[in-house]
């Protein structure tokens, strides 16, 4: 099972630490347009873990560096700066927006290797979707989570609350130590926890929609 999560805007900024070292980063394909992207800034900068750096909601939600490493090892981070990590990659801290476009092509054969025969939970928000999307049996065995309020029998979309309950869907999965073999079984193992409900794919190449439903 792969969970795909996007970064956050909140990143810690670590004083001290060794710097970043491109070639020991996950995903060494990448490595080209690491490189071509990385500043002097950042290539003196000290580094520091994935999961030590994104500090964002989702992440305080997630709380990545409590799981076993061999959880954290089923976690890809999608990243504007280096198009993709684990959790255990030191990374430095970083200000870029996502170029979706150019990352697109090179990301597709290393997260459909990443996802292998698996099932994906994709946490990340729209704009880095658009990063990476699965295509063909893979997105058959994709599920988003997008977050919806209900009062009174109305229902409101959810944003920035969204992050929050995301990171407590994924550390609830990841918890379990379960690794669904497809949606529907995800979907049931959520629904041990978190309202929800599944739609199937609008469109062909469409991921199936696992929407938490909160009050």
């Amino acid at each position: 099972m792969l969970f795909l999560l996007p970064p956050s805007e909140g990143k810690a900024q670590p004083v001290k630490g060794r710097p970043l070292d491109l070639v020991r980063l996950s995903f060494p394909s990448l490595t080209a347009e690491r490189e071509r992207l990385l500043t002097s800034e950042l290539r003196a900068a000290p580094a520091l873990p994935a999961r030590d750096i994104y500090t964002g909601v989702l992440y305080a939600a997630l709380d990545l560096p409590t799981l076993p490493a061999a959880i954290q090892r089923r976690f890809v981070i999608i990243s504007a700066q280096y198009g993709a990590v684990r959790p255990s990659d030191r990374i430095a801290t970083y200000k870029r927006e996502i170029d979706a476009k150019r990352w697109r092509p090179l990301l597709d054969p290393e997260l459909v290797k990443a996802a292998g025969r698996g099932v994906i939970l994709d946490c990340r928000s729209a704009t880095y979707v658009a990063a990476w999307r699965p295509r063909g049996p893979l997105a058959e065995r994709t599920a988003h989570v997008s977050v919806v309020r209900e009062v009174a029998g109305a229902r409101t979309v959810v944003s920035h609350d969204a992050k929050k309950t995301r990171g407590e869907v994924a550390r609830f999965v990841a918890e379990t130590g379960e690794t669904p073999r497809t949606v529907d079984a995800l979907a049931a193992l959520v629904r041990l926890r978190f309202p929800c409900e599944l739609d199937q794919p609008e469109q062909p190449d469409a991921p199936w929609r696992l929407r938490i439903v909160t009050t």
